[in-house]
């Protein structure tokens, strides 16, 4: 797979997941944040397990079982992945879908500064303006009015971090173990026993709040975790961290507009720059590298 493949199903990655913000909100009516959080998941690591035992059965033909850093590391990743969701569930229930989005997307510029003070790995300098330019942008789509924020929107401030996190560990795990699915379904695993468990503990389990929330359970849990977040496991083995992030922040676009169509959020003139902003920033942490290593080609 190229560089330019890898991105192009992050894309596609970030419409699902743009998308899922509209039923995490409507899920709320029927349904606790944790307990959605523990059932979406579960039905992901569902999804994924056959693909996952299939790479297991690859690493045991090579010769290769996980080791103790390796395990260590799924663990880890999946704790980010879980507290990511459960703030960002959590704030939901009090903020729009737009502004859910852009706060979300401070995990943008937080990747490539972990990824460095981390694993001390570079990225190209087109990330760090192209980072600023998803902010901004992701700011305008918020209306550029942040002076009514509530809990909700800080719920959601604190998962961008974890959300950072775990697409920073993500691709350290799969180049790692060159196991996508089995580190894909590792985390939802993880996600699933962990949400399911504080449901048990602070909410009211009932099978008819599920069944109310059916649709979104399935959309969250098949779509937004066992297809996106499987892909995107993938398609991080062949592209940047700190690209993946920037690429991936086109959600807020794609979420401003679902919230749009589904929940009557309408977009002002300034929101729809900022989803411009956005699309410039995209393309143009893609388009830099490649101009860089044709000079470097034609200077050879």
């Amino acid at each position: 797979m190229t560089r330019w493949q890898a991105n192009a199903i992050i894309v596609f990655v970030a419409l699902i997941w743009g998308t899922t913000f509209v039923v995490q909100q409507t899920s709320m009516e029927n349904i606790g944040p944790h307990y959605f959080t523990g059932v979406r998941f579960l039905l992901g690591a569902l999804a994924v397990l056959p693909f996952a035992l299939r790479d297991l059965r690859k690493l045991k033909r090579a010769n290769r079982p996980l080791d103790r850093g390796d395990i260590i590391g799924l663990v880890v990743t999946g704790i980010s992945m879980y507290l990511a969701s459960i703030l960002q569930q959590i704030g939901i229930m009090q903020t729009t879908v737009t502004n859910a989005a852009f706060l979300t997307a401070f995990y943008v510029p937080t990747v490539p500064v972990l990824a460095y003070l981390v694993f001390r790995t570079r990225p190209h300098w087109s990330v760090w303006p192209g980072g600023a330019m998803c902010v901004y942008g992701t700011y305008l789509l918020s209306g550029g009015d942040l002076s009514g924020l509530g809990a909700g929107d800080f719920w959601v401030m604190g998962s961008a971090l974890f959300w950072a996190a775990q697409v920073v560990l993500i691709g350290v795990m799969v180049t790692r173990t060159n196991a996508p699915a089995l580190v894909a379904c590792a985390q939802f695993l993880i996600t699933g026993i962990l949400g399911t468990a504080m449901g048990a503990m602070t909410e009211t389990f009932s099978v008819t709040d599920i069944y109310n929330a059916g649709f979104e359970i399935l959309y969250a849990g098949i779509m937004s975790a066992g297809v996106a977040f499987t892909l995107q496991a993938v398609a991080q083995n062949y592209t940047e961290a700190s690209d993946a992030a920037i690429i991936m922040s086109a959600e807020a676009v794609f979420a401003a507009i679902a919230g749009a169509w589904f929940l009557g959020e309408r977009l002002a003139p300034a929101e729809y720059a900022g989803c411009g902003v956005i699309l410039a920033a995209i393309i143009g942490v893609q388009l830099m590298p490649l101009m860089r290593r044709r000079r470097l080609q034609i200077a050879a």
